[in-house]
C-alpha cells in the first residue's frame, strides 16, 4: 500500500473510532507518516456536552474525561495500526485544543531511541532560532531543557522534542501519584507561553494550533505546532 492510501486508511479508522467512543467524531482527520513519527490532526472535534462544559469554563473536566477514555483506546489504536498497516508504535501521545475544537495524536515507531538517525526528516532554515526560543520559554515554565531537537514533518507540522525538562518538585509529584494533575497544569501553562512566544515570527508562518504532551518516565516532552501553509 502506498503512503497516501495508508494515510487515508488510518484517517478513516481514527475518525470512526472516535465517533464510536465519544458520540461525535471529528469533521476532518489529517494523517502524516514521516518515519519515525506519525501525526494525526483532528478538526471540529467537540461533542455537544463538551461544548457546554467548555462554555462554562469547565474545560479541565473535559480533558480529564477524555484522558480516561484515551487510556482505554490507546492499546486498541496501537494494536489496530499494527494489524491494519504494519505500523508498530512504541509510544502514542495526544493533546486537545478545546477552544479550537481540535486535537492531535503523535505516534513514535517502536525501537526508536534516537530519531536523529533518520536523516530523511525535512530540515528548515530557522531551526537554531526556534531551539533558542523554545529553551527561553521552557525556562519561564520550569527550566532550560538538557536537549532540544525539532523536525519539520511537513509544510504545516513542526515537531519539537525536549529532553531533561522536569524539575525536582515535578518528579516528586509524579512519584506520589499526581502525574495526571501535573500534566494538565503544565499543558495550560506551557501552551499559553508558547502562544505568546516569538516562534510564529521566527517561522514566518501563522501558528494555528499548539499541542504538548510528556513522557514523564523518560523525562521527554513533545510539542507540535500546526502551521498555516505558506502560499508564497
Amino acid at each position: 500500500m502506498d503512503k497516501k492510501s495508508l494515510q487515508s486508511e488510518v484517517a478513516s479508522y481514527i475518525g470512526k473510532l472516535l465517533r464510536d467512543n465519544f458520540g461525535k467524531g471529528p469533521s476532518s482527520v489529517y494523517v502524516s507518516i514521516e518515519e519515525p513519527y506519525i501525526t494525526v490532526y483532528l478538526r471540529e472535534f467537540l461533542a455537544p456536552m463538551e461544548r457546554v462544559l467548555v462554555g462554562q469554563d469547565n474545560g479541565m473536566k473535559v480533558e480529564e474525561t477524555r484522558d480516561l477514555m484515551m487510556m482505554e483506546l490507546l492499546p486498541e489504536i496501537k494494536a489496530t495500526l499494527k494489524h491494519m498497516a504494519g505500523i508498530e508504535l512504541g509510544d502514542l501521545f495526544y493533546d486537545w485544543s478545546l477552544t479550537n475544537q481540535s486535537g492531535m495524536f503523535l505516534g513514535v515507531l517502536s525501537n526508536v531511541d534516537e530519531p536523529e538517525g533518520y536523516s530523511d526528516l525535512p530540515d528548515y532554515a530557522t531551526k537554531k532560532k526556534i531551539h533558542k526560543e523554545i529553551s527561553r520559554v521552557s525556562e519561564l515554565a520550569e527550566k532550560v531543557p538538557e536537549k532540544v531537537d525539532s523536525y519539520m514533518l511537513n509544510s504545516r507540522t513542526l515537531l519539537v522534542v525536549r529532553d531533561g525538562i522536569l524539575v525536582r518538585i515535578e518528579k516528586e509529584l509524579i512519584r506520589n501519584g499526581f502525574g495526571e494533575t501535573l500534566k494538565l497544569s503544565k499543558r495550560n501553562l506551557e501552551k499559553t507561553l508558547l502562544r505568546e512566544s516569538h516562534c510564529e515570527s521566527i517561522l514566518g508562518q501563522e501558528v494555528l494550533d499548539v499541542f504538548a504532551d510528556w513522557d514523564f518516565e523518560k523525562d521527554k516532552s513533545y510539542i507540535l505546532f500546526i502551521l498555516k501553509p505558506d502560499k508564497g
